[in-house]
């Protein structure tokens, strides 16, 4: 579905036709932009509150700068629709996340004016100092670089190594800070509260109005009198916050706040801003979801809704007949909860994920028991090691993509210690519409060359349930537990307890000449094939591995002696990955056969629905069907598994 835009908006293909707009007309503009964010999102789904409230920001940075040989960066990349709108993209908008369409986050590959490729937070920073240096370097004297990070954002780590670096070096950069004092769950910390104090003191804002202009027009009169006019801004920033200002004694210029709806005020801000030399920080206060009530209201239900009524703000979720099995995290949610009942060590910790992973099902039943740590994963995994050298037994929940970042933590802290943390890794696999920024392809294979870990995935709901229970029980060492985004296969998942033998898996149909082997949810999908190829007289055997560290090298052996032609798949990236741990066992033991992999291939996917990019990297239940066939040189004409 094609939505018209407004008539301002219908003349705005480029920045370009932006800037030949009055400033009297940037308001409609906004009002055009921010409409056709709603039209569009309701309709075809993707993110949405964080690019509402930063309509405003987006069409003055467009307007005042000189784009893109201006560069912006926008920190995780949730709030860039409208920047993509006003980039060439607004007639591909209706394809946002959809297979073969444009990205839901800034692309370098897409677009000139997507100056950095994001999707993770708290990278804008640093990605806007290098090129601010780089442009330095090469003379550019003149050339803008701004970064866009949230208070949210602001809460990672590397956040503030980039802040630590910047000042102390005289590059153009200006860091705009959207205080909106939300992530996608609301922000937690100490920032927070600092934030907060700074927005709140009613002296300073008096004060700060005027500053910026009156500091823009120093700063062309030489460095004496701008030297003169920032020990007389710090001073008196001082008295009025009555603390030093952080960003301050960062050596940032800080400017702010200022509020971040006022389109005309920003545009005034952002060009004083742009004779102003060396790192600076303006503070922008927004609106999560700005422009629609139900988004202001409800920040997090409204980051991503999924397709919705505009009119009436009922989101559209289909009514099947008969129950639906839970999503996987729900699932962790509630067993976790009913696990640390009876388990007074068990603790909960996310990294500002507590409605995406459930884990805020055990913040609002056990609230002394369950942390938000903030957008840090590094400190999520360390943080989770210190509770575990004291007897507890931390269930840390990170998604997969995630988990990347804090990889080193994982074995120096963790793994080096065998200390008893679970790690529960949330949206294993391929994702979804989120692209190859959020695709947990790699925690296989970077995990299973560590030492001391346990490494496991279920198939359904009761085999997460299991997995859990097991990994608590006492000296278990570093537990990995892999589980997809989306629902499980069944529907009475609550059953109860049972603990699993580690590195043990199990035969789930017998057969004959081909064995396929499955790690994961990913099994549901070979039990789907098995129905098309016994239609057709082909009876092949399926094992569930369970563990692909500790491997069951009793089932395997039993695989190899008996079969000559073997099947692995797994949702992982092949190289490494399970597949790659049943090729070394059959080297080791000096075993032949036929062994196809099947699995994520070595790489970068784009985006789409599940079932469609696992069809495309052929490890769906056709797939199987494939090469269950050619392994039996058979191909007979059936109807493939849809």
């Amino acid at each position: 579905m094609q939505v018209e835009a407004g008539e301002l908006l219908k003349g705005i293909q480029f920045p370009s036709d932006l800037r030949n707009l009055k400033d009297s007309e940037l308001e409609e503009v906004c009002k055009e932009l921010r409409q056709y964010i709603i039209d569009v999102v309701s309709v075809n789904g993707g993110h949405f509150a964080a690019s509402l409230g930063v309509v405003e920001l987006t069409v003055a940075l467009h307007y005042v700068l000189n784009t893109p040989y201006d560069q912006i960066i926008f920190d995780v990349g949730h709030q860039a629709y409208g920047h993509k709108i006003l980039t060439g993209r607004r007639d591909l908008f209706h394809t946002n996340r959809i297979l073969g369409g444009i990205s839901g986050f800034p692309k370098r590959g897409e677009s000139e004016y997507d100056a950095f490729g994001v999707g993770h937070s708290s990278t804008s920073i640093s990605a806007a100092l290098g090129m601010a240096v780089a442009s330095a370097y090469k003379g550019e004297t003149d050339r803008q670089h701004v970064a866009v990070i949230g208070d949210g954002a602001l809460t990672g780590g590397m956040a503030f190594e980039a802040l630590n670096h910047a000042g102390i070096e005289k590059s153009n950069l200006l860091v705009i800070l959207n205080d909106n004092c939300m992530s996608i769950d609301p922000n937690v910390g100490a920032m927070k509260e600092y934030l907060t104090s700074i927005t709140t003191s009613k002296s300073y804002n008096r004060f700060r109005d005027d500053l910026i202009a009156v500091l823009a027009k120093i700063s062309k009169n030489g460095p004496d009198a701008y030297g003169w006019a920032k020990k007389l801004e710090l001073s008196i920033k001082g008295t009025l916050l009555k603390n030093s200002n952080l960003f301050e004694s960062l050596n940032f210029r800080y400017f702010g706040p200022v509020d971040g709806h006022d389109v005309n005020k920003l545009v005034k801000t952002l060009e004083d801003l742009k004779h102003i030399s060396g790192p600076k920080l303006l503070h922008v206060v927004t609106v999560k979801g700005k422009g629609y009530a139900l988004a202001e209201k409800d920040q997090t239900k409204w980051h991503a809704p999924g397709l919705f009524d505009k009119i009436t703000g009922e989101i559209k979720k289909s009514t099947p007949e008969k129950p639906q099995p839970p999503k996987y995290q729900d699932v962790f949610g509630h067993t976790l909860v009913e696990l640390a009942e009876s388990n007074l060590q068990i603790m909960g910790i996310t990294p500002a994920m507590p409605s995406g992973s459930s884990m805020n099902i055990m913040m609002n039943a056990m609230p002394d028991r369950a942390f938000d740590v903030g957008i840090a994963e590094q400190h999520a995994v360390t943080f989770s090691a210190g509770l575990a050298t004291q007897g507890l037994v931390p269930f840390c929940n990170i998604y997969s993509s995630f988990m990347q970042r804090a990889y080193d933590q994982v074995i120096h802290d963790v793994a080096l210690q065998n200390l008893n943390v679970v790690f529960c890794l949330d949206r294993a696999g391929l994702v979804g519409a989120d692209g190859p920024t959020h695709h947990g392809a790699y925690d296989i294979a970077f995990m299973r060359c560590i030492p001391n870990m346990t490494i496991a995935a279920p198939m359904n709901e009761e085999e997460l349930r299991n997995m859990m229970y097991t990994a608590q029980l006492k000296d278990m060492g570093p537990f990995v537990i892999r589980y997809p985004r989306g629902s499980g296969v069944m529907t009475d998942w609550k059953r109860p307890f049972r603990a699993l033998e580690i590195g043990k898996g199990r035969k789930l149909v017998d057969g004959e000449e081909v064995a396929v082997l499955s790690f994961g949810h990913v099994g549901n999908e070979v039990s789907k094939a098995f129905h098309t190829l016994n239609a057709e007289g082909i009876y092949p055997a399926h094992y569930d591995i369970r563990f692909v560290k500790p491997i069951d090298e009793n089932l395997l052996h039993e695989v190899f002696k008996k079969f000559k032609k073997v099947i692995t798949i797994e949702d992982g990236i092949l190289p490494g990955g399970f597949g790659s741990a049943v090729l070394e066992f059959m080297a080791d033991h000096r075993y032949t056969a036929d062994l196809v992999r099947l699995g994520i291939p070595d790489e970068i996917v784009d985006h789409g629905e599940q079932p469609e990019l696992w069809r495309l990297c052929n490890y769906d239940a056709n797939a199987v069907v494939e090469e269950c066939r050619k392994l039996m040189k058979s191909q007979p004409t059936k109807t493939m598994v849809s």
